[in-house]
């Protein structure tokens, strides 16, 4: 799981934090999925003493699935891996901002007049 979770953070651009409105990934370990999901809202969890939260998200699988978790923090936003039911899963944001540009990288597309490549990720 810690090595999907490793090459999971070179192939997509990952926040530090969780908000609803969120789309987060989903990996499971048994059976090994991975899925998206998109954050509706957190409810504080009044019945345990450490704070725990309902966290309302929408599967983003055929057809849509309402679930809702009592998760931490350091749960929903990737900092640890946890258990339900035995299994493992690790929830974390996508981040869909822009991404950071080389401005000398930048410089040369315009003077070579040239679009941007494509890059083959495996």
């Amino acid at each position: 799981m810690e090595k999907i979770i490793e090459e999971l953070h070179n192939v997509v651009r990952l926040k530090g934090t969780t908000e609803p409105g969120d789309i987060v990934v989903i990996l499971s370990e048994n059976p090994q999925s991975l899925i998206y999901a998109r954050v509706a809202c957190f409810e504080r969890d009044t019945n345990k003493l450490d704070e725990w939260w309902h966290v309302t998200m929408y599967l983003l699988n055929v057809p849509p699935q309402k679930v809702v978790w009592a998760l931490r923090t350091p749960q929903f936003t990737g900092e640890e891996i946890f258990t339900m039911g035995g299994k493992k899963h690790y929830i974390k944001a996508l981040d869909f901002g822009d991404p950071v540009e080389d401005p000398q990288a930048k410089g040369a597309e315009k003077k070579k007049g040239a679009k941007p490549a494509l890059r083959v990720v495996k």
